[in-house]
């Protein structure tokens, strides 16, 4: 058996993942307390990925960083790379398409939270940073942990997206999914099961954390 597409999915899922994290909870501490009129549109933007057809999302992705493109042409010629069929466009469609998946349980906790816990850190002198770092970000443990889980998972089992993007370039861009659809309509279906039971192993301790995180199993653990 071929491990590769199962190593490439697990380090895709993984560096989309802390990206995600790191690019999430600003973007949710402003959603979750910003009063800006702009608030509903950012929110929409977020949210397009959940009711989009991944397919589009990876079609215009396709057409925007396309050399032919004068984005995806500025990136060639000024710093000489392309991000379409590379791991590289991956990485950017996957942070895409998996963003309102982190975004949203830590927006939700964020808004969760007593104002005044807030409060009385400011009444103590302490700034919007260190608040956030030492005051909020603990209380909401587990919502991070279901954004970190949910955006791993979904990251794991993309397939419109990753292959209109990375196309099905083995060891580069030949993700689990795509190996998947291939070994079947190539009639391989013991390959093709291997790496279906891999992934379904994968996503059922994913979602078992999620729910031992929401039923309060894991808060007792990590205080």
């Amino acid at each position: 058996m071929n491990w590769g597409p199962i190593i490439l999915t697990m380090q895709l899922a993984l560096v989309v993942t802390v990206i995600l994290f790191v690019l999430s909870i600003p973007l949710a501490y402003w959603l979750a307390f910003t009063k800006s009129r702009i608030k509903p549109v950012i929110e929409t933007l977020v949210s397009m990925p959940l009711v989009l057809p991944p397919t589009v999302i990876g079609f215009y992705l396709l057409v925007i960083f396309s050399p032919r493109g004068w984005f995806g042409g500025w990136l060639e010629d000024t710093f000489g790379f392309q991000l379409v069929f590379s791991f590289g466009g991956l990485v950017v469609g996957s942070i895409i398409y998996s963003l309102p998946f982190m975004v949203h349980p830590i927006q939700a906790g964020f808004a969760n939270l007593p104002g005044s816990l807030t409060e009385a850190s400011f009444v103590l002198g302490k700034s919007r940073m260190t608040t956030l770092r030492k005051v909020l970000l603990p209380n909401i443990k587990p919502s991070l942990l279901t954004g970190i889980v949910l955006a791993f998972a979904h990251t794991v089992g993309e397939f419109g997206v990753v292959l209109m993007i990375g196309g099905n370039i083995p060891d580069k861009t030949r993700v689990a999914s795509i190996a998947i659809y291939d070994e079947v309509e190539a009639l391989n279906y013991d390959v093709a099961n291997f790496y279906s039971m891999v992934l379904f192993v994968i996503a059922f301790f994913i979602l078992l954390t999620v729910y031992l995180v929401n039923g309060g199993f894991l808060k007792r653990f990590w205080r």
